[in-house]
């Protein structure tokens, strides 16, 4: 591991859970990110499935409360959660607020300043990790996943979209579906990419969706009804509407009692594991 630092290194359900740093490029920063391999690794290189997280979290969140590694550890999947934005900058504002700035990179590439040269976490999630975790972890290259959470969901469905031959399988837990129109987004993108509203619709899957961008496979999506930030902020409508006009499978599941926190993902990790599992099987 000579590009990459160990902060800690477990043993976890017969395999490591281990959380990392590293110089990157992308951002011109240190990032960190934890890394669960299953005991199946020693033997041959495994799937590799990439969760990210939500605003506010970080590399640890989804590793600690989404109950999420047993069930990896049975399907021989390595789990992968970097970190949700650059950290340390002291750039104006980006302390300011928990939904903009530190904690909240949007998994997109910024252009506008002065967020343009460290905020660049959709190039940091879908390239330079990847390329670090293949070259490091033992893990097959031609078998990757994503999903995601939130403002986690919203990156996976991008990343996703916008780089179909990267990925086997994408899933989200309740995602901003369509960031242009709603205040989170409109937020974070008139900031990280600048007032002209056109070039936001790049990173908005719905938007991409309208605009042709596909994913081979089927797209899962799990919502909970009683979620505090479902009409306000998350519009999976929008998300259906565009996937049907433009013949994109979705399975959108909408769950009646369940709200926006990690009890509701532990109560549906199992099926997303399942979902990826099965599409990144040898």
């Amino acid at each position: 591991m000579a590009d990459v630092t160990i902060r800690s290194e477990q043993t976890c359900f017969g395999g490591t859970i281990g959380f990392y740093s590293h110089a990157s490029t992308e951002t011109g920063t240190e990032m960190k990110f934890s890394v669960f391999v299953p005991a199946q690794a020693s033997a041959r290189p495994v799937p590799a499935l990439y969760f990210l997280a939500g605003l506010t979290c970080t590399e640890e969140t989804f590793m600690i409360k989404a109950n999420a590694l047993r069930h990896a550890a049975e399907r021989g999947l390595v789990l992968v959660a970097p970190d949700t934005s650059p950290r340390g900058l002291g750039l104006p504002g980006e302390d300011d607020d928990w939904d903009f700035g530190t904690g909240a990179g949007f998994y997109l590439d910024a252009e506008a300043e002065p967020w343009r040269r460290n905020y660049r976490t959709h190039s940091y999630v879908t390239r330079e990790l990847p390329a670090l975790v293949e070259a490091t972890f033992p893990v097959d290259p031609a078998r990757r996943g994503v999903f995601g959470h939130s403002m986690g969901g919203h990156g996976a469905l991008v990343a996703a979209l916008k780089n179909p031959r990267a990925y086997r399988s994408v899933s989200a837990f309740a995602p901003i579906c369509n960031p242009v129109a709603v205040p989170w987004g409109e937020k974070a993108f008139g900031h990280y990419l600048g007032p002209d509203r056109a070039r936001w619709a790049a990173w908005d899957a719905s938007e991409l969706l309208k605009q042709g961008s596909r994913f081979a496979g089927a797209i899962l999506v799990d919502q909970g009804m009683k979620d505090q930030f479902l009409t306000p902020q998350l519009r999976p409508d929008a998300l259906e509407a565009a996937a049907a006009g433009a013949g994109q499978e979705l399975v959108l599941r909408r769950h009646g009692a369940y709200d926006h926190s990690y009890w509701f993902i532990q109560t549906f990790i199992e099926d997303h594991l399942n979902w990826h599992a099965e599409r990144l099987r040898a």
